[in-house]
């Protein structure tokens, strides 16, 4: 079985989208299986990550920030692909960087997540997006 979410951003940073996906494999009726997610688009990843201490994601925004700066910044000159905007190249390369699938074993239903992990999108531009993140379900 198959959906496709419609995640919000408010810009760069994680935003959690693990109850979206718990909700639709305990409405699917589940049961075991292997679910994988894509998230279809070039400027943005998919992570498991902490879901507790929401500084954990700030730091991993500011981290990725510093790692690779807007193009606007003197390091950066380098780069040539600048006409969409100096946080454009950047947001492919830290997608290049991350994960943009990722697989999780469920069972009844439930995704067999560890206790403090969540699932998230990466926004990597600067203006805020709707991205569509491609769910599909295989029963054991």
């Amino acid at each position: 079985m198959q959906t496709t979410f419609t995640i919000a951003t408010t810009g760069p940073g994680l935003t959690m989208f693990t109850a979206d996906v718990a909700r639709w494999l305990a409405a699917s009726d589940a049961g075991d299986g292997l679910l994988t997610l894509l998230v279809r688009h070039t400027s943005c990843s998919l992570l498991i990550q902490e879901n507790a201490d929401p500084d954990v994601r700030v730091d991993l925004a500011e981290f990725f920030h510093r790692l690779v700066p807007p193009t606007t910044d003197p390091s950066m000159r380098y780069l040539t692909h600048t006409y969409e905007g100096p946080d454009d190249m950047p947001a492919h390369i830290k997608a290049a960087l991350l994960p943009v699938s990722l697989q999780i074993p469920v069972a009844d239903g439930r995704m067999r997540l560890g206790t403090w992990q969540g699932l998230y999108l990466f926004e990597h531009r600067s203006a805020p997006h709707h991205r569509e993140v491609a769910a599909h379900f295989i029963h054991d």
